[in-house]
């Protein structure tokens, strides 16, 4: 098997242990990410055990395109002055706290009024997100307080085999992790 074709079987695989309700790394713009299906409860929970992360502080959602993120965003309350500055920023490395749909599930929101949401333009997330339809839950690849994973064996030597699936991949040419802005007021959460 050449190394194309096993390139083209790693994001099935990765989709397979997202379906089974498993944890997978994956690499982002600037780190490696953990993530899992935002719709499985279950895989969810366990993300946040795994990382001690608290469930009231939400999550991020990483997607290949904002329709994707519909069924978590209520599109309608995103302000007609605030669009073009949101859209414009996507693909990219930008997270932008959106006004949450009320059926988005509150282990992923933390219950707060907004959801996290980056459209990305890593390839290996992007063909991620394509394969699975829908987006993935997208955090730091290290446990609360620890510096994030810069390479797949840090991800792994953290982890072990409670990631159930390990994505292979060149990290994107940022050198810190996503940059966070509140959509209604403009706010950078995070630099």
């Amino acid at each position: 098997m050449s190394e194309q074709d096993t390139q083209r079987q790693l994001p099935q695989n990765a989709v397979e242990a997202l379906q089974q309700g498993g944890l997978i790394c994956y690499p982002t713009e600037a780190i490696f990410g953990l993530g899992c299906d935002p719709d499985n409860k279950q895989a969810v929970h366990a993300l946040l055990a795994l990382k001690d992360r608290p469930v009231e502080k939400g999550l991020i959602l990483i997607a290949d395109n904002f329709a994707q993120c519909l069924p978590y965003v209520d599109d309608s309350k995103i302000p007609q002055d605030k669009r073009a500055e949101i859209f414009s920023s996507w693909p990219g490395p930008v997270t932008w706290l959106l006004p949450v749909k009320a059926s988005a599930p509150e282990w992923v929101t933390g219950g707060n009024p907004s959801i996290a949401i980056r459209v990305t333009d890593h390839p290996v997330v992007k063909e991620l997100c394509q394969a699975f339809d829908k987006p993935i839950v997208s955090t730091s690849a290290n446990f609360s307080g620890e510096e994030p994973a810069k390479t797949l064996a840090e991800a792994q030597a953290a982890f072990g085999d409670r990631v159930a699936f390990y994505q292979a991949g060149e990290l994107g040419k940022q050198t810190s992790p996503s940059q966070i802005r509140d959509a209604l007021s403009g706010k950078i959460i995070r630099s």
